[in-house]
């Protein structure tokens, strides 16, 4: 299994790219898995179901199951090595955000103002810019000057793909 994480500031395209990638992995044969970490809280289950009112009435593990999808609902927050494991079984499991941790990453940077992150994260294997950025030659030789990675655009999805296939 590979695992591949996808960092960048808040509105940085981290979702967009991966949904864009995911098709092109699919197309190699690879069992793609999404990790997603969401700093603010998220609410997955909505009143009305029944496991909304199993979480309501004190349960704090719930799992659902059907016969083409399981989805488990935890009160607490699970390291990202466990969430991994969950997933041992894929070719490719891509984490978005988690910054901090120690695995191959794309950075996304939405301008330079973004440049800090590059000397904050470790294992970087690619840097991800706007389109427009590359017009910018001022703008990406500081970024440049920090790492001596492939440089992509949000638009190279295929490179991006063999990039992440080579890992």
């Amino acid at each position: 299994m590979k695992i591949i994480q996808l960092c960048g500031y808040k509105n940085s395209g981290k979702t967009t790219l991966i949904t864009a990638l995911i098709p092109l992995l699919k197309q190699q044969g690879l069992r793609v898995a999404v990790i997603k970490h969401d700093r603010h809280g998220f609410e997955m289950d909505h009143e009305g179901t029944d496991t909304y009112k199993f979480r309501e009435a004190g349960a704090e593990g719930i799992a659902i199951a059907s016969p083409g999808r399981t989805a488990m609902l935890r009160e607490t927050e699970m390291e990202l090595a466990s969430l991994i494991q969950l997933y041992s079984d894929y070719d490719l499991v891509i984490v978005e955000g988690y910054k901090m941790q120690s695995y191959p990453k794309l950075v996304l940077l939405r301008g330079p103002e973004d440049i800090e992150l590059v000397d904050q994260v470790e294992e970087i294997r690619g840097l991800v810019v706007r389109p427009d950025m590359l017009k910018e030659p001022s703008a990406l030789h500081p970024i440049q000057l920090r790492t001596a990675v492939p440089l992509f655009t949000w638009n190279d999805t295929e490179p991006i793909t063999s990039l992440l296939l080579s890992l």
